[in-house]
């Protein structure tokens, strides 16, 4: 291994290690009420939505498994879906409307007032996730956005924006997995080690 390679090494762990940290720093007490928001949901029968392209289909459809099966616990399977699996939805929506509505199309048929959607976007600015946000919220959904940079038009379509202010992707994608991995967390937390730290919530207008 040359010196040049050990440096792109080191300078990559070093940068992601320094925006994490300087994230949740920054930013703990949205992502608590974040994760609190999606507790609210289960308890009161609703289910959690995950969007997001490339990369981010990836983490939706990492976080909605998390859900869906355990993360560090045995616990009861807790209902998520990730819209970017149906590959029929997708091509049928994608052909006969456009590109933009492979997601909101899909949250007009599944989501119901409650339940949460997670739109993922390492720049804030995909349009098929905003709009799938947008529309989440007119109808009556707790939205989340995991976005990055500025965080484009997303955080106006959201309940919870949780926006990494760093522009180089691979960083924020490494910075929305810790996210997706904590809000897993922090719902076990509440739902099954901390119930009481939710009944100031229980009955209460969310998000």
């Amino acid at each position: 291994m040359t010196d040049k390679v050990l440096r792109i090494i080191t300078t990559h762990a070093e940068d992601g290690a320094a925006l994490r940290t300087a994230y949740f720093a920054a930013h703990a007490p949205q992502v608590a009420a974040a994760a609190r928001a999606m507790a609210l949901c289960l308890t009161g029968g609703g289910k959690i939505l995950f969007c997001g392209n490339g990369g981010s289909a990836a983490d939706a459809q990492h976080f909605a498994a998390e859900l869906v099966n355990r993360f560090m616990m045995e616990r009861p399977p807790l209902p998520a879906i990730a819209l970017t699996t149906d590959t029929s939805a997708l091509t049928a929506i994608g052909n006969d409307y456009s590109f933009d509505q492979i997601f909101s199309k899909q949250v007009r048929a599944l989501g119901r007032p409650g339940d949460v959607l997670v739109g993922i976007s390492t720049s804030g600015r995909s349009a098929n996730v905003n709009e799938a946000l947008r529309l989440g919220m007119e109808n009556g959904l707790v939205t989340v956005g995991l976005g990055g940079g500025d965080g484009g038009d997303m955080a106006r379509h959201c309940h919870h924006a949780l926006i990494v202010p760093d522009t180089r992707t691979p960083l924020i994608q490494e910075t929305h997995a810790a996210i997706g991995h904590l809000l897993c967390g922090l719902i076990d937390y509440y739902l099954f080690e901390a119930v009481a730290e939710l009944e100031p919530f229980l009955g209460s207008e969310q998000p």
